[in-house]
């Protein structure tokens, strides 16, 4: 499946709770994208969201329903440095 990022951009200062992240986990169970993982940034006005989906508009949708912004998608391609041969933690 596609893996997309996702910026999301809030006019308050996000506040996430287990409630709010349920809602979504539910939503996106319903839609067919899956939430990997975010990072928020220091001000907590803003998320960077990795998402599995199978297009651009589902992850929309999945946003318009949970009533939360995707303001940029764009789809990506994994890589780490062990990919390369170079290890993850550099040798003592």
């Amino acid at each position: 499946m596609p893996l997309f990022l996702i910026e999301r951009n809030f006019a308050e200062e996000l506040e996430v709770t287990a409630d709010g992240t349920a809602e979504i986990r539910r939503i996106n169970d319903e839609i067919g994208v899956q939430w990997i993982f975010s990072f928020l940034s220091a001000d907590k006005r803003k998320t960077y969201c990795l998402y599995e989906a199978p297009s651009p508009e589902a992850i929309r949708a999945a946003a318009a329903r949970a009533g939360i912004p995707a303001d940029v998608i764009v789809e990506v391609s994994e890589l780490r440095p062990d990919m390369f041969g170079t290890p993850l933690v550099p040798s003592a």
